[in-house]
C-alpha cells in the first residue's frame, strides 16, 4: 500500500496510517447514519493530498459501501422507479459540472455547501417537519439531481441537496438509508466517469482506492451494528446532528484552510 500511496505524495508510515484511519472513521460514520464517507474522507485527506487525488482515492470504498447500503434495504425496485428522474439528473449534473468547473470548485463552493447543510440540520433539530407533495416531487426530482451532480463535480461530496430532499419525502428509516445508498452509488459512478475523463482516475489511483476499501468496510460494519440498536427518534436526532457537524466542518475548513 505504501508504494501505491507514494503516487499520491504519501511516503511515510504516518501517511499510510492517516489514510487507513480516515477511511475507518468515515466508514463508521456512514454505517451509523448512512452518509458522510466522502465528506470526511475528502476533508481529512485534503490535509495530505489535493482534492482531486482525494476524490480518486475514495471511488472504490464509496462505490462498494454505497452499493452495500442500497442492496441491504427493503424496497430497491420501487425506490429506483420513484427516484429515476433524480438519478438521471445526478449523472447529467456531474458530467456537465466536471466539464464546466473541473474537479475542484474551490473554497467558496465548499463553504456554501457547508452552510446550506448546517442550516437544514438546524431546521430538522428544531422539529420543522418539511414535506413534498407527489406533484411537487415529480417536478423537483430532476432539478435536485442536477444540482447534486453539479456540487459533486465541484466538491466530490454527494450530500446536498439530495439528502435533505430525500428526508422530506417521508421515507421510513431503512427506506431512507436505501434511497441515500442509491443516490450515492449513482453519484460515485458519475464522479468516476468524470475523473477518468480528466485523467485523474488512472490505474495506480484505482489500485490504491481498492486498498482503502478494507478499513472503510470495517468501519461501516461496526457502524451498522450500532445503528441497529438505535430507536427511530434517536436515529433522527443523530442524523441531524451529524449533518450539522458535517456542514460546520465543511464551512470552517473552507474558510480557514
Amino acid at each position: 500500500m505504501k508504494n501505491l500511496l507514494f503516487d499520491f505524495g504519501i511516503d511515510s508510515i504516518a501517511g499510510v496510517l492517516t489514510v487507513t484511519l480516515t477511511f475507518l472513521l468515515a466508514g463508521w460514520v456512514k454505517g451509523v447514519i448512512g452518509l458522510g464517507l466522502p465528506t470526511i474522507a475528502v476533508g481529512l485527506l485534503g490535509l495530505i493530498m489535493t482534492p482531486t487525488e482525494a476524490a480518486a482515492l475514495l471511488i472504490v470504498p464509496s462505490f462498494v459501501t454505497n452499493a452495500w447500503q442500497l442492496a441491504a434495504g427493503p424496497a430497491l425496485g420501487p425506490l429506483s422507479r420513484r427516484l429515476r428522474s433524480m438519478l438521471i439528473g445526478i449523472c447529467a449534473g456531474t458530467l456537465i459540472g466536471g466539464w464546466r468547473f473541473g474537479a475542484d470548485g474551490g473554497a467558496f463552493a465548499n463553504a456554501m455547501l457547508g452552510i446550506a447543510l448546517a442550516a437544514y440540520a438546524t431546521a430538522g433539530l428544531a422539529s420543522l417537519r418539511l414535506s413534498i407533495s407527489s406533484s411537487a416531487e415529480r417536478r423537483l426530482s430532476p432539478a435536485i439531481g442536477a444540482a447534486t451532480g453539479l456540487i459533486t463535480a465541484a466538491s466530490g461530496i454527494f450530500v446536498v441537496p439530495a439528502v435533505p430532499y430525500l428526508q422530506m419525502l417521508g421515507l421510513e428509516k431503512e427506506e431512507l438509508m436505501q434511497a441515500m445508498g442509491l443516490a450515492f452509488t449513482t453519484s460515485t459512478v458519475a464522479l468516476a466517469i468524470m475523473l477518468a475523463g480528466q485523467g485523474a482516475l488512472h490505474a495506480a489511483a484505482a489500485a490504491t482506492s481498492l486498498l482503502a476499501l478494507a478499513p472503510a468496510l470495517g468501519g461501516m460494519f461496526a457502524g451498522q451494528w450500532m445503528r441497529s440498536k438505535i430507536p427511530p427518534a434517536l436515529f433522527r436526532r443523530c442524523f441531524f446532528l451529524a449533518l450539522l457537524a458535517l456542514g460546520a466542518y465543511l464551512a470552517l475548513h473552507a474558510v480557514f484552510k
